[in-house]
């Protein structure tokens, strides 16, 4: 029966610090929206408030990051345990820093909108790599949550299409820069915060990467698209 018993508090850890996992992924992504939306509709009041909310995914990740330090100490977890523990310090630290990103992006347009140096930015490449990359964040913590191997797989090839889009953005944006000089300074918050957008993808596709670690073991970092979407078809057979 102790035995049992300290089954069943372990488990009931694990669970807890995956919730809060689950919890903070959903603040960083509202950070992201929010922070998308304040650039491209020039919602200043949005742009101030994912400003103010990043103490609070700072906070998040200290209070996870304490509590695996602490499940790590007392359980030593081994196999998949570990690995789901692991995955979570890792997956934690990417979402901070996602949540740093969107707080970029809202630097970004105040400084556009705030200077009024250009009256019409242009965010069609902002847009689409947005509702790319909340797509895969999305894809990512819905894997982790649902233990998703497939879901996982997907989110690699969608980073391929983010850094085509930057690369798409940056031209056109040189090209503004080149055709006008007043534009500079715009043309280069907007890079910035498309910038910013581009490693937000990153940062997705890492903790995509860590799901399929957490699952079966495999570490597909540094693969490619085409070798994780295998491993995957493998697993998954």
């Amino acid at each position: 029966m102790p035995t049992e018993h300290t089954s069943r508090q372990f488990d009931a850890e694990l669970e807890t610090v995956r919730l809060q996992v689950l919890q903070m992924g959903g603040l960083v992504e509202e950070q992201v929206i929010n922070a998308i939306d304040a650039l491209t509709h020039r919602r200043l009041e949005l742009a101030d408030e994912v400003i103010y909310k990043d103490h609070k995914v700072n906070a998040m990740e200290v209070e996870i990051d304490k509590a695996c330090a602490h499940i790590i100490a007392r359980r030593q977890p081994t196999a998949g345990d570990l690995r789901m523990v692991m995955t979570v310090i890792k997956t934690i630290n990417d979402l901070e820093r996602i949540g740093d990103q969107a707080v970029k992006i809202a630097h970004m347009g105040k400084l556009i909108y705030l200077a009024e140096r250009l009256s019409a930015p242009r965010f069609h490449e902002i847009k689409l790599m947005g509702d790319i990359v909340l797509d895969m964040l999305r894809k990512s913590l819905d894997a982790f949550a649902r233990l998703d191997l497939g879901a996982a797989s997907q989110v690699p090839r969608q980073d391929v299409q983010v850094d085509e889009t930057f690369h798409s953005c940056m031209r056109h944006l040189i090209t503004f820069m080149m055709e006008n000089p007043r534009t500079i300074s715009t043309s280069l918050e907007m890079l910035f915060a498309a910038k910013a957008i581009e490693s937000i993808g990153d940062h997705a596709k890492n903790m995509s990467e860590y799901v399929v670690y957490m699952i079966n073991g495999k570490n597909v970092r540094h693969a490619s698209f085409e070798e994780i979407e295998s491993k995957v078809k493998l697993a998954l057979q």
